[in-house]
């Protein structure tokens, strides 16, 4: 069976949209499917939308976390109740391509344990949008030990095996991306064409691709914290050059008082300090998150829930 694990946060006009186009996809073969809703805690009647469509189809089962607790988490959510031997992720706004499915299905069915998706483009992306998502994986794989493909998604197929593994990490902080590179197996990728949005705007406003991308980069490397370290030896050696310069000025009689380059050099050292515990404070942060062990999310309602379904009050 495959499992479509769907999360949505205020996609209200686009759950129906995308469940019908599941349906003209697969509706006729011979695989069986479920499809799984995460609502990531929204503020739309999303969740209705979902109640809607699994009253007409047991196919169709859905969760309603208790906030929003990030993309990230609500595949996580969707992924603890999957019960295919081969699992999809795709997002509810249609930019991935249901016609993509059973192409990913066969590919997943040549050997391979994971089969990502590579974005040529996106439609309705702008030009800031794409040079800083071009930015982030050229930075990333520079600073990170795990490598992961230049628009890269998380529109992909895994099988059990590589599912059980990915579940088996449990980190709270979560770049999927990551995660799935850094795991291994037999992997390859197929491309694709990202189509505009159905309807609605991107959730992933320039504040949260800030914030995935500190995410990402703190979770798989700790290069930032030694160019932190090579940074203020640099500072450090240029500011003794400079008071070698300063003292042999003065004794030589040409010393002026130096108001620009005293500025300069209080704004170039405090700012670089601050940098420096910036960074720190991230990988502080992780570890003090990382070492509460609260659960990663909480279920309040279900929908359509199959037979042997988790206790919805039971904590995840």
């Amino acid at each position: 069976m495959l499992s479509i694990v769907i999360p949505a946060y205020n996609e209200r006009e686009n759950i129906g949209f995308l469940y019908r186009e599941i349906l003209d996809e697969l509706s006729g073969g011979s695989l069986d499917f479920e499809i799984i809703f995460v609502d990531d805690g929204s503020r739309d009647d999303t969740f209705s939308e979902i109640q809607q469509l699994a009253k007409g189809d047991a196919r169709v089962s859905g969760l309603k976390l208790s906030r929003n607790f990030g993309h990230q988490v609500a595949l996580l959510a969707g992924l603890n109740e999957a019960r295919g031997d081969k699992i999809l992720t795709m997002d509810a706004d249609g930019q991935h391509p249901p016609s993509l499915i059973l192409p990913l299905v066969e590919k997943l069915d040549e050997g391979y344990d994971i089969v990502n998706t590579v974005r040529e483009a996106t439609m309705d992306a702008g030009f800031i949008k794409k040079r800083t998502s071009g930015m982030f994986y050229r930075m990333f794989n520079a600073l990170s030990e795990v490598r992961i493909q230049e628009s890269s998604s998380d529109f992909r197929i895994m099988n059990r095996e590589a599912l059980v593994a990915f579940l088996s990490i449990d980190e709270h902080n979560r770049f999927t991306r990551g995660l799935v590179g850094w795991m291994g197996f037999r992997q390859t990728s197929v491309s694709f064409v990202a189509p505009g949005r159905n309807s609605g705007k991107s959730k992933y406003t320039g504040r949260r691709m800030l914030r995935f991308a500190f995410d990402g980069l703190t979770a798989f490397s700790s290069k930032p914290l030694r160019i932190s370290t090579y940074l203020g030896l640099t500072i450090l050696a240029i500011g003794i050059a400079y008071g070698i310069y300063a003292v042999i000025v003065y004794f030589a009689g040409k010393s002026n008082p130096g108001w620009t380059s005293l500025m300069i050099s209080i704004l170039v050292l405090g700012g670089t300090q601050l940098l420096i515990l910036g960074i720190i404070g991230e990988y502080i942060a992780r570890i003090f998150i990382e070492s509460k062990r609260r659960p990663h999310y909480f279920i309040e309602r279900r929908a359509g829930a199959a037979p042997g379904a988790k206790d919805p009050r039971k904590v995840e």
